[in-house]
């Protein structure tokens, strides 16, 4: 993955509990210069939401700067990063579902 520095996440649900939607549901923080490094998803996508602090995300090789209540997609076979480009930590969801996800019956 190539990021920097240490990550905190707080995972809600993995996908043992997901019944087979997709495998993280979580909130992440990155202190300020850290980052999660540029990787892609292959079947699977990821949503992500800003709840603190400045992003800077490269999507394909396209970099934007996402702020507090931004969200951005990652598809299925593309790419991306993310990195805390403020001074302040960054905190976001991370919600990771599959393309075609089991459908799951009780």
């Amino acid at each position: 993955m190539g990021g920097k520095g240490e990550i905190l996440s707080r995972i809600f649900l993995d996908s043992k509990d997901a019944a087979g939607a997709g495998r993280l549901f979580a909130v992440n923080t990155i202190a300020p210069g850290c980052s999660i490094g540029y990787h892609s998803h292959e079947g699977e996508f990821e949503i992500y939401y800003i709840l603190s602090g400045t992003a800077k995300i490269v999507d394909d090789g396209e970099e934007y700067l996402l702020h507090a209540g931004d969200m951005m997609q990652c598809k299925s076979g593309h790419a991306h990063s993310i990195e805390n480009a403020g001074e302040t930590p960054l905190e976001h969801i991370a919600l990771i579902l599959y393309e075609n996800p089991a459908h799951v019956t009780d």
